[in-house]
């Protein structure tokens, strides 16, 4: 696997693809700049060493050329968590992106404008990515979030750089974090997969459970397991046509020899509400009128005991509507626990959407081992998809 420490920048310029999809405000100020931070160490290598960088990133889903899409706005950012001044050209092909690539000094960063103002980067079209390739001697693909596209800019670009292509520092570091999950973790290996349906983890179930010991099945997937198994859940969400697959699950777990966890009891409301009335339930004994918002407290402890005795960790979802105040305290505990069992030495990876934003708005962030940046991408390589991405910089 080559990445950028396998390469000497003096005097090259980098063509770096980067993920600056970064959220603005009505202002165009951007609100979390994480993004940014996380290819600060790629693009600071890059001129350390005496070469220049050209970044290249989407915005949004962009209809042709918009304003409010543009990466101009994102220029002070960039700069301030840099702490160098940008360059700036409001195109990512042709003679104005080629003459301001070939004016770069080293030391110097160019920022291209938005590559999805071109219908052919969605495309993957051949000779709109030749022509981003003209404006570098070599080729970084820093952007986990868009690996699982083969875009122009993410996978088709690399076919003109042959040896000189390589993985920067953060999407290196997505890499090997799902490797160490996946194959060479330290054992025992616990999965916690949460969220509310069974049907979008389907895959990622499948595929990881030979490679785990225990796994840990919360929020609102988990009725349509206990439903199957003949037990109560009231208004909870359920997937009935699921109940079959959920049976084969727990089946398919008990030939492998995983451990499967599943809530005991649940902190259950009369409406979905933060203001709603709530009382702690049974998981199998349910009524109706009622629904299981997040984990109950003997749920909690028993995923703290499981959480613990692991030293590699995968959380991908919470346990609870955690966007509401009543129901986060599940997603919380279970925060603290993977905190603490990290402290201990154990490695924990957290990805995919939601958790990612839980840990975010919990203060977990630097309590785990890695929060992953990708959503999509995350989620396609625990399905085991190699991403067109990172195929591209490996053949």
């Amino acid at each position: 696997m080559k990445t950028i420490n396998d390469f000497n920048f003096s005097g090259k310029k980098a063509l770096i693809r980067v993920d600056f999809n970064v959220p603005l405000d009505d202002n165009f100020q951007v609100t979390d700049d994480t993004r940014i931070q996380s290819a600060k160490s790629t693009i600071i290598k890059i001129l350390e060493d005496g070469g220049s960088c050209i970044l290249m990133s989407h915005l949004g889903r962009p209809k042709g050329v918009q304003n409010e899409f543009s990466l101009h706005h994102i220029i002070e950012s960039l700069q301030d968590v840099l702490g160098v001044q940008v360059k700036f050209v409001n195109n990512c092909v042709g003679p104005k992106a080629e003459e301001a690539a070939s004016d770069l000094k080293s030391g110097e960063i160019l920022l291209l404008e938005n590559l999805r103002f071109h219908e052919e980067e969605k495309s993957g079209e051949k000779n709109f990515a030749k022509q981003l390739s003209k404006l570098g001697d070599i080729y970084v693909n820093d952007a986990f979030g868009t690996a699982h596209r083969a875009h122009a800019s993410t996978t088709i670009v690399a076919q003109f750089f042959e040896d000189k292509k390589c993985f920067g520092y953060l999407l290196a570091q997505e890499i090997e974090s799902i490797q160490k999950v996946m194959q060479t973790g330290e054992k025992p290996v616990l999965a916690v997969l949460g969220g509310a349906k069974v049907s979008s983890k389907i895959t990622i179930i499948e595929n990881i459970l030979d490679k785990v010991d225990h796994l840990i099945i919360g929020g609102g997937m988990t009725f349509t397991f206990i439903k199957a198994q003949g037990g109560s859940v009231g208004d909870s969400i359920c997937e009935d046509d699921k109940m079959a697959l959920a049976l084969d699950i727990l089946k398919q777990a008990e030939a492998k020899n995983v451990k499967i966890h599943l809530p005991v009891d649940v902190l259950a409301a009369n409406a979905f509400s933060n203001e709603a009335e709530t009382k702690v339930i049974d998981v199998t004994k349910i009524p109706d009128g009622w629904q299981g918002l997040d984990a109950g407290p003997k749920s909690k402890t028993n995923f703290h005991d499981v959480v613990m005795q692991c030293r590699t960790i995968l959380w991908n979802g919470p346990l609870g509507v955690f966007e509401m105040e009543t129901f986060a305290n599940g997603t919380i505990e279970l925060g603290n626990s993977i905190a603490e069992a990290t402290k201990k030495g154990a490695f924990s990876l957290v990805g995919g959407g939601d958790s990612v934003a839980a840990v975010k708005q919990f203060g977990f962030e630097n309590k785990v081992s890695y929060v992953s940046t990708g959503g999509g991408a995350m989620l396609e390589s625990l399905e085991g998809k190699i991403l067109p991405g990172i195929a591209a910089i490996l053949e």
